[in-house]
C-alpha cells in the first residue's frame, strides 16, 4: 500500500503550484466513504467516487498510505497547550477527558475509529505513516505538560515524559480495543480515573 503506480503524465507541473482545497477535500471524503463502508481504498475507487483525476490524485498524495492516513485524521485535531502554572493534574486529567468525551461525536464516530484500528494493525507501513505525520503531534500538549511538572519538581526528575504518556494513553485504549467499551459510559470513565489515578502517584517523587 505504500505507493500509487506512475502515472504517464502529459503536462508538467510548475514550482510553487498551490494545492487546490476543495479537490482535496473531493478525494478526503471518497477515502472516507470508502473506509466507513469497509469497502478496499484503491486508487481506481478513489477517482471513480472523488471525480479528481489520477493526475491530481498523484500530485497531492504520492502514496496511498499517506493519503488514508491524512483521511483516518479528519474530524481530529491538535489539542491546545496545558496550563502549567496551578494544578498540573487537574489540568491533565481535564485535557484528557476531555479528548475522550469527543471520541464520539459526529465528525468521528465510534466506528470510524474502530475501521482506524482495523486498517493500521493490518497494515504496519500505514501503522507508521499515520503515526509519524497525525498522531505524534497530538501528543505535544500532554508530553510537554509533564516535562513541565518534571522541572518543577511535582513529578519525579527520572521520568520519561513519553513513556508516561503511553502508560495514560493505554489505559483508554485498553477500555476500547480490548475490553469493548465505550469512553462515553460513566463506569468506563471511573475505570480510567482510578487508574490515571494510580499512574499519577507512581509519578510522584517518593517523599
Amino acid at each position: 500500500m505504500s505507493a500509487f503506480p506512475a502515472p504517464v503524465r502529459t503536462t508538467h507541473r510548475g514550482p510553487g503550484r498551490p494545492r487546490n482545497d476543495e479537490l482535496d477535500g473531493q478525494v478526503l471524503t471518497a477515502v472516507l466513504e470508502l473506509i466507513d463502508e469497509q469497502e478496499d481504498v484503491t486508487a481506481a475507487r478513489i477517482v471513480q467516487r472523488s471525480g479528481v483525476s489520477r493526475a491530481a490524485l498523484y500530485r497531492r498524495w504520492p502514496a496511498l498510505t499517506t493519503l488514508i492516513a491524512a483521511a483516518l485524521d479528519v474530524g481530529r485535531e491538535v489539542p491546545p497547550a496545558i496550563p502549567t502554572d496551578g494544578n498540573l493534574r487537574g489540568a491533565i486529567f481535564s485535557a484528557l477527558f476531555g479528548a475522550t468525551a469527543e471520541a464520539g461525536v459526529t465528525d468521528y464516530p465510534e466506528e470510524r475509529f474502530r475501521q482506524r484500528i482495523r486498517l493500521v494493525m493490518a497494515d504496519r507501513e500505514l501503522q507508521k505513516a499515520y503515526w509519524s505525520s497525525h498522531v505524534a503531534r497530538r501528543r505535544i500538549p500532554i508530553e510537554a505538560a509533564l516535562r513541565s511538572g518534571i522541572e518543577q519538581g511535582i513529578l519525579r526528575h527520572d521520568l520519561d515524559a513519553e513513556a508516561c504518556f503511553d502508560l495514560i494513553a493505554g489505559v483508554f485504549y485498553y477500555q476500547i480495543v480490548v475490553r469493548g467499551d465505550r469512553l462515553d459510559d460513566d463506569r468506563t470513565r471511573e475505570r480510567c480515573r482510578a487508574a490515571l489515578d494510580v499512574a499519577w502517584l507512581g509519578m510522584q517523587p517518593n517523599n
